[in-house]
C-alpha cells in the first residue's frame, strides 16, 4: 500500500471512487478542474494538485476519470499533461468510457514513453461508486493488471481482466448496450400497463421475480414510478456511450440497429432539454408519444 496513486477527475463517479481509495488506507494526489470537488476530497484526507503533470510527477499509479476520449487525451498530452510528469515504470489507469480505438492509441503512446497502461471503465453508477461496490472491467497486460487489482478492488466488488488494451471499453459498450435497451423496454412496458389501466407498481411487483427481472429492472423502476429523475448516470453520458458503440461498430462492420434506435429516442430527449435526467428518463420518450404518465 505504500505506492502514492494520483485521481484526475472528480465528477460524480469520481469523487466517492477516490474517497474509498482513502478510506482503503492509500495515499492520494488529486485534481480537477473544480476546485470545490478537489478541496471535498483534499478534506477526506487527499493532497492537493496543481495540474495533471503535477499529479502525475508525485505518483506511480496515476487513475484518470473522465467524460470521453477528448478529454483523457488532453489530460494526458495537453499542457501540463500526464506525459510531462509520468517517470517510466508509471501506471496509467483509465477508467474513463471512451472509444476501444482510442484506448489503443493511446496505450502504443504511452508504451514509447515506458509507461504502462490499462483501460478499466466501470458500471454501477453513483450508489455503486459511493458502496465501492463497482463492476470494473478491464483490458491490458495481465501482470499489470496483478499489479493494481486490489487498488481497483477498493472501488469494485467486480474486478475482471477481460483482455488486451482496449478490451475493457470494449466490454463497458456492450454493458451500455444492455442497459440502454432495458430500460427502453421497461419503459414501453410501464407506459403500455399505464395506459391499459393497471398500475405499473404492480407489474413491477409482479414480474421482478421472473424472466423480465433484471438489475436494470430493480434500479430503474422505482426511479420511474416515483418520478425521480436526478442522475446517476445522465442521459446525456449514455449518449456518449452509445455513440461510441456506434462508432466501434462501424469500423469493425457490425450493424446495431436496436442501439441506434434508442440512441435516437435520447437525442430527442436531450433536445428537449432533458439531456441531464437520468438515464431512467426514457420513459419519458413513450410517455409523450402515448400521453400518459407512468407514476405509483
Amino acid at each position: 500500500m505504500s505506492k502514492k496513486i494520483g485521481f484526475i477527475g472528480l465528477g460524480i463517479m469520481g469523487k466517492p471512487m477516490s474517497k474509498n481509495l482513502l478510506k482503503a488506507g492509500y495515499s492520494l494526489v488529486v485534481y480537477d478542474l473544480i476546485n470545490d470537488a478537489v478541496n471535498e476530497v483534499v478534506g477526506a484526507g487527499a493532497e492537493k494538485g496543481t495540474s495533471c503533470k503535477d499529479v502525475a510527477n508525485r505518483c506511480e499509479i496515476i487513475i484518470t476519470m473522465l467524460p470521453n476520449s477528448p478529454h483523457v487525451r488532453e489530460a494526458l498530452f495537453g499542457k501540463d499533461g500526464i506525459i510531462e510528469g509520468a517517470e517510466p515504470g508509471s501506471i496509467f489507469i483509465d477508467m474513463s468510457s471512451i472509444d476501444p480505438m482510442v484506448s489503443k492509441d493511446i496505450y502504443v503512446k504511452l508504451k514509447d514513453k515506458k509507461i504502462e497502461m490499462l483501460d478499466a471503465p466501470v458500471s454501477g453508477g453513483e450508489p455503486k461508486a459511493i458502496d465501492g461496490t463497482l463492476s470494473i472491467m478491464v483490458g491490458g497486460p495481465e501482470k499489470v493488471f496483478n499489479e493494481v487489482k486490489e487498488i481497483l478492488s477498493k472501488m469494485g466488488s467486480s474486478v475482471v481482466l477481460v483482455g488486451n488494451i482496449g478490451s475493457g471499453n470494449v466490454t463497458k459498450l456492450a454493458n451500455q448496450i444492455i442497459v440502454a435497451l432495458n430500460i427502453a423496454a421497461m419503459s414501453e412496458a410501464f407506459v403500455l400497463a399505464t395506459k391499459a389501466g393497471v398500475n405499473p407498481e404492480k407489474v413491477f411487483d409482479a414480474i421482478k421475480g421472473g424472466l423480465a427481472g433484471s438489475t436494470v429492472l430493480n434500479a430503474k423502476a422505482p426511479m420511474v414510478l416515483n418520478r425521480n429523475f436526478k442522475p446517476g448516470f445522465r442521459i446525456e453520458l449514455h449518449i456518449k456511450d452509445l455513440m461510441n458503440a456506434m462508432d466501434t461498430a462501424h469500423q469493425i462492420g457490425v450493424p446495431l440497429q436496436l442501439t441506434g434506435q434508442v440512441l435516437e429516442m435520447m437525442q430527442a430527449l436531450k433536445v428537449d432539454g432533458k439531456g441531464k435526467n437520468d438515464h431512467s428518463g426514457l420513459v419519458q420518450y413513450f410517455e409523450k408519444l402515448a400521453d400518459r404518465e407512468v407514476r405509483k
